[in-house]
């Protein structure tokens, strides 16, 4: 009797343990996410640089080029494309957003002669084609933060090659296109926070 009673408490207890590791890995589970770059592999991949005459790295975006201004794309300037890119994408994204990383604009085939993408390519789709971003649109859509100071990320990809998507795709779908054809990569960061 008494090894019985020994044996379901030994059973209860490593059920009890399993249950606890359980819960606590699936609170370490990171957000879903397609990632073209894996974090390690990001430190071998030669480094775009990006500057744009709107605003300076980690500095703050004018409120021109956000929902509280005329919500146009900030002209962006970058060097260091390998010479053999044969396309260039961009993405800005949010990742400060309450329910999660909140994309502003997504473009792809970007010619790699190009050494800037200005607000009148973004909003005509000229010379890139225009994915979805996450209100739904082709566009880019500046930042609006309900609360708080935000962080925009403005990354440019040199690809291996032109990426065969139609306009609309989703980050996720250029990301997972992107995988394994990133030659170089670059971001611009920049922060805004509404007034009043």
């Amino acid at each position: 009797m008494k090894n019985l009673i020994f044996f379901l408490l030994t059973a209860l207890f490593v059920i009890y343990a399993i249950a606890c590791q359980g819960g606590e890995r699936e609170a370490e589970i990171p957000e879903t996410r397609a990632r073209a770059v894996p974090d390690k592999a990001q430190e071998s991949i030669p480094e775009i640089r990006i500057t744009s005459p709107a605003f300076v790295h980690e500095g703050m975006i004018p409120a021109r080029y956000t929902c509280d201004g005329e919500d146009i794309c900030p002209e962006l300037v970058w060097k260091n494309v390998p010479a053999e890119t044969k396309s260039l994408a961009m993405i800005c994204d949010d990742p400060d957003a309450p329910g999660g990383t909140w994309v502003h604009c997504v473009a792809y085939n970007i010619s790699p002669a190009d050494t800037c993408i200005s607000k009148e390519q973004i909003a005509a789709g000229k010379e890139c084609v225009m994915g979805k971003n996450s209100w739904g649109n082709y566009q880019y859509g500046g930042p609006c933060p309900p609360s708080g100071t935000h962080r925009y990320f403005f990354k440019i990809y040199a690809l291996d090659k032109l990426l065969e998507l139609e306009p609309g795709a989703t980050k996720e779908e250029v990301m997972n296109a992107m995988e394994g054809h990133i030659l170089a990569m670059g971001e611009l960061m920049g922060m805004y926070q509404r007034r009043g």
